[in-house]
């Protein structure tokens, strides 16, 4: 064999040996986050992909992805090529509630990603219109029950988190409350705010600065233990409700096949990053709980809440507008 050809063959064996292969990674990484620039998730996603560009030395771009309930920016990344290179801010509502509200759906939440971390839970916040008579969960609930169908609560959108917080609550305090779906929070948050709906599960940042302005009022979280930002508010579970808990969550993903060793390194650097403090306050500040885990345990959540959110929206007959 000439040598020439040879040592070119030789080279190649060298360059497909993992040892002799450049290390990961050597240029940008993409983050596709399924919402628009500014609101929380974004920001989270900012936030956590700061740190990771910091302790991998290279950026970490973000790209929104908007469109048809985050299912634009899950199919975009199940698509991508699985070298480590593309990301995806997954959580409920990808890989739990929509996968439960459409047969159609151009991505399948377990065989086409490969799970990293779970970053962080989001609780909801049970809040009323003042015109509510009711100071506290308990008084909540006994006016509920005393008023089938009179009560009307908003939501960001049917099949929403917010929607389904309120099915359970419906479900395990035995009583019938009117659902209102909007294009979104903010029309939701409006008509809340002008009494024209009586209340909402909504989410910690856009209700917070209402609660503390007196313009509603904070009756229970809807999460497994009390908020940082709200101590004084009980959860569900505790002011009545044993078992009862609905939060949103978020973490990172990548396409199904991306190497083990690119999705356990992107890992420790993500725990890594979850464990400083500006990190930690910052995911405090946007009403969530920081998370962290194995790629195994978030690959396990995934499926217990497929399955469990699958429960309630087929219970309640929840479709597709």
């Amino acid at each position: 064999m000439n040598q020439y050809v040879l040592g070119a063959a030789l080279l190649a064996v060298f360059l497909a040996d993992p040892a002799f292969a450049q290390a990961y990674p050597s240029k940008p990484i993409r983050l596709i986050v399924p919402f628009a620039a500014g609101g929380g998730n974004d920001n989270v996603a900012r936030l956590v992909g700061k740190r990771l560009a910091d302790s991998l030395g290279q950026p970490v771009v973000v790209d929104n992805r908007p469109g048809a309930g985050g299912v634009l920016g899950a199919e975009l990344a199940a698509r991508s090529a699985a070298d480590g290179y593309t990301l995806f801010l997954g959580g409920v509502g990808s890989h739990a509630i929509n996968p439960n509200l459409n047969d159609k759906l151009p991505y399948d939440p377990i065989r086409d990603f490969a799970p990293v971390e779970l970053l962080a839970q989001a609780p909801l916040v049970l809040v009323v219109h003042p015109s509510v008579p009711a100071r506290s969960f308990a008084e909540f609930v006994a006016y509920a029950r005393a008023n089938p169908g009179r009560l009307n609560y908003a939501s960001n959108g049917n099949g929403s988190s917010s929607q389904l917080a309120a099915v359970m609550f419906d479900s395990m305090a035995g009583v019938d409350m009117v659902h209102v779906p909007y294009k979104g929070l903010s029309p939701a948050l409006a008509d809340l705010l002008s009494g024209q709906v009586q209340l909402m599960f909504s989410s910690v940042v856009a209700i917070l600065p209402h609660i503390k302005a007196g313009r509603l009022r904070g009756l229970a979280v809807t999460g497994a233990k009390r908020l940082a930002s709200m101590p004084e508010l009980p959860t569900i579970a505790e002011a009545g409700l044993p078992g009862y808990e609905a939060s949103s969550w978020y973490g990172i993903l990548a396409p199904a096949g991306t190497p083990r060793d690119i999705v356990a390194k992107l890992n420790a650097e993500l725990a890594k990053a979850l464990e400083q403090p500006e990190v930690r306050a910052s995911l405090i500040a946007e009403g969530a709980e920081p998370a962290g885990g194995s790629p195994e345990r978030f690959a396990a959540h995934i499926r217990a809440e497929k399955e469990r959110l699958g429960k309630i929206i087929r219970d309640a007959n929840i479709r597709m507008e």
